[in-house]
């Protein structure tokens, strides 16, 4: 088994720090020179460590002298993860059907546990936004690109519903990782006007189930909606 590389020690540390809270997002890593003199490790190890930390969404690098230069923690875990999505369903080692799959459970199980959280002004701001959205998406003259970012956005709201960050941190990661994938599945239809009013449809269904808070329905409205999209490429 290969030896750990000299930069671990730097990220295992990391972790210590924020789970003790002795760091907190917001604040700076201590500087180059500090942190290889500290863990005895080269500087060129102390820069491979911010850079994987920066590929994780943990830190921020800023270049330059002064108090606005180096390393930020910050904490953008979708990011990160649906780079990693994206890279290994390249390598075909992930298939777009698992993804789609692993999608549907997350948004069905979302729409069923959002039926049973308590009425709050975020819900309702939530539901509104949704609305807000779909009334856009309704322009015949919205490019298809702009369509499908505010659908991917519309999504993620109703998932938040369900009030587990984890969840909407996957989602989020899922449908950042299958942006290039429904683009070329778009980009391929001739009839995208249909396509997109069928979408919309399929939109005000899920929508109207979810703020009746009809669970089930919501979450077979969207196992249908999603099916029938990812289904459009096997015709094309």
């Amino acid at each position: 088994m290969p030896a750990p590389r000299a930069y671990t020690v730097i990220l295992a540390w990391l972790e210590d720090q924020l789970r003790s809270g002795a760091m907190k997002v917001g604040e700076k890593l201590p500087g180059e020179r500090q942190l290889a003199e500290q863990f005895g490790i080269s500087r060129a190890s102390v820069r491979e460590a911010v850079r994987v930390l920066d590929a994780m969404g943990l830190v921020r690098s800023a270049t330059g002298s002064g108090p606005s230069a180096g390393a930020v923690l910050i904490s953008e875990p979708s990011t990160a993860l649906a780079w990693a999505l994206r890279m290994h369903m390249a390598t075909r080692a992930l298939p777009i059907g698992d993804i789609v799959q692993a999608r549907l459970l997350l948004e069905t199980q979302a729409a069923l546990e959002s039926a049973s959280r308590p009425c709050s002004p975020e819900r309702r701001n939530t539901l509104a936004e949704a609305s807000r959205l779909l009334d856009e998406m309704d322009a015949p003259e919205m490019p298809a690109e702009r369509f499908h970012s505010s659908d991917a956005q519309f999504h993620l709201l109703l998932t938040s519903l369900a009030g587990n960050v984890v969840v909407e941190t996957m989602m989020a990661s899922l449908r950042q990782a299958t942006i290039g994938y429904v683009q070329e599945t778009v980009s391929g239809l001739e009839e995208w006007p249909e396509v997109s009013c069928t979408l919309q449809g399929q939109h005000r269904a899920i929508l109207q189930a979810v703020q009746d808070r009809r669970g089930q329905d919501a979450a077979q409205a969207l196992r249908e909606h999603i099916t029938w999209f990812y289904g459009l490429s096997d015709h094309h």
